[in-house]
């Protein structure tokens, strides 16, 4: 097959794929079992990580597969969105799925989901297909651990279709993806928490409060040994343009100095999950040291959360009012950095959502914050995004002290929003991009063009 000949078939498995429903209120896990049974359960005998969460999924997964790559293991990596192509969601030791194997995988998933007669199986959803595509590529290729990201929840998301499971980890939860997961914290970390298993080590954050109830009780309930972090677990050296130093008390080692590239307080938090997992893992086979931890914190890297991708612009996949807060936390912390380092002009936001999200709490939190001279709604490509004159009101009814005289703009697409604000912006202006994942990954594939 050529290379015209591989684009073409790309492209029709995407179409594919996306013609599929992405969730069915009423998923379960027991579907996707009867396809893992069908292919010989791919999953069996795979040390398997399996992380879920409302925020910072991607961040702990890319860290802890970071810290094991640095012990000497190969490691697979299962993550959803992706930012920019399909084969990001499967990779190897940093290395993503090819073009071909994706094809090869997703023709016999296809074929499987398509059979007629008294033995075929219901059609897989969307993740569910890509997520049995990467069962089928990750027992081909035998890494020692796999790190599996749940995509929507955690008791009936398809990743939870594993029995067996090295450890599980839940980050912080916040109110998200309600139609499915329910609209109280509780609720959602009750879904949550569905991953934990009997004799399987669970690590957890002790907040919100209302969370970690839940969580430690379904611990406790399943015989899962509970491991919980609190925010007193690390201690911020300093925060600036070179990145963040900070002190982590794991369950291992007191006073372990960390540095990390991010300017995002929030990635302390998901790195000190990220250590305590990873502890729990090579204690057990005595091969756990400090040091290699250390380097494989600060190797990991995961684009598009508070990234800068050039200088003076920040991209972030804060999409949800608990994102939205840290994304907020950050933005201040960067803001103050670069006022005392000298002159600042205009503080530029870019955002998007699409209009089936909470975007009114999360705009109330931006419009009030006060950080931003100027926001910009930006429409996404092939999406339901928030317009500006909905974006407009929306900033107008939260205005207050703190953000009297914001500026609100229209854009007519990422590009307008990039040559507008990032490629003509004065060298002491400041540009922020948050509210989807979807912009962020637009965006990025357009400023590393």
């Amino acid at each position: 097959m050529n290379t015209k000949e591989r684009a073409q078939k790309m492209k029709e498995a995407v179409e594919y794929l996306d013609s599929t429903p992405f969730f069915a209120k009423k998923s379960s896990p027991e579907n996707v079992k009867r396809y893992l049974d069908l292919f010989g359960h791919p999953e069996r005998g795979m040390k398997i990580i399996h992380v879920a969460g409302t925020n910072g999924k991607g961040s702990v997964c890319a860290r802890i597969a970071s810290c094991l790559r640095e012990a000497g293991f190969s490691v697979g990596l299962f993550i959803s969105p992706h930012l920019s192509v399909i084969r990001e969601r499967m990779s190897i030791d940093g290395k993503m799925i090819s073009e071909e194997e994706f094809l090869g995988y997703f023709d016999t998933v296809k074929e499987a989901c398509n059979r007629s007669g008294p033995d075929a199986l219901p059609h897989l959803l969307y993740f569910e297909m890509l997520f049995m595509m990467a069962m089928l590529w990750f027992r081909d290729q035998k890494p020692d651990y796999l790190v599996l990201e749940t995509g929507l929840g955690g008791r009936l998301d398809a990743t939870n279709s594993v029995e067996e499971k090295a450890v599980t980890v839940i980050t912080r939860i916040g109110i998200d993806h309600t139609a499915y997961l329910g609209d109280t914290i509780s609720q959602i970390a009750g879904e949550k928490a569905g991953i934990l298993r009997k004799g399987c080590p669970a690590v957890y954050l002790t907040e919100p409060q209302q969370a970690c109830e839940v969580i430690r009780e379904t611990a406790a309930r399943v015989g899962a040994p509970a491991f919980e972090l609190s925010r007193e677990a690390w201690r911020i050296n300093r925060a600036d343009e070179n990145g963040i130093d900070f002190l982590l008390d794991s369950r291992y080692d007191k006073n372990l100095r960390i540095n990390i590239s991010d300017r995002a307080l929030y990635q302390c938090e998901n790195t000190a999950l990220a250590v305590t997992t990873c502890g729990i893992l090579l204690r057990k086979i005595g091969r756990y040291d400090p040091e290699m931890i250390i380097r494989g914190v600060e190797k990991a890297s995961w684009p598009g959360r508070m990234e800068e991708i050039l200088p003076r612009v920040w991209i972030d996949g804060a999409h949800n009012p608990d994102g939205i807060r840290a994304f907020l936390e950050s933005v201040k912390m960067i803001t103050d950095t670069e006022r005392q380092k000298g002159k600042v002009g205009r503080v530029f936001l870019l955002f998007s959502c699409v209009k089936d999200k909470s975007y009114r709490e999360e705009l109330g939190m931006i419009s009030r914050s006060g950080l931003f001279t100027d926001i910009a709604a930006v429409p996404m490509e092939g999406s339901r995004a928030l317009d500006a004159e909905t974006l407009r009101a929306c900033v107008s009814e939260n205005m207050n002290q703190d953000s009297a005289g914001v500026r609100v703009h229209e854009t007519a697409s990422v590009r307008d929003a990039a040559e507008t604000f990032i490629m003509r912006r004065d060298k002491d202006d400041l540009v922020f991009a948050a509210g989807s994942l979807y912009l962020i990954g637009e965006m990025r594939d357009l400023l590393t063009e």
